[in-house]
C-alpha cells in the first residue's frame, strides 16, 4: 500500500528532520573511509591508515549518536 502525499513534513515551529540524510551520508563516509584504509594499508602508508581508520570510527559514532535520536523521535 503506498502512502498518499500531504504536503511538506515539516513547519516552522517543528522543522523536518533530516536524520535520514545523515544517516547515509555516515554510511557512505563509513564505508569509503575502511576501503580506503585497507588500500593504505596494503601501500604500507601508515599515517593515511591512521588517518582513515579514526575517521571510519568517527563514522561509527556518528551512526550511533543517529540511531538514538532516531529512536527517541515521538
Amino acid at each position: 500500500m503506498r502512502r498518499r502525499y500531504t504536503g511538506p513534513r515539516g513547519s516552522i515551529d517543528h522543522p523536518a528532520s533530516a536524520l535520514t540524510l545523515r544517516r547515509v551520508l555516515a554510511v557512505f563516509g563509513l564505508i569509503t573511509c575502511a576501503s580506503l584504509a585497507v588500500v593504505a594499508w596494503a601501500l604500507h602508508s601508515v599515517v593515511a591508515t591512521w588517518l582513515l581508520a579514526v575517521l571510519a570510527v568517527i563514522a561509527i559514532a556518528d551512526l550511533v549518536v543517529i540511531q538514538y535520536r532516531i529512536g527517541r523521535r515521538p
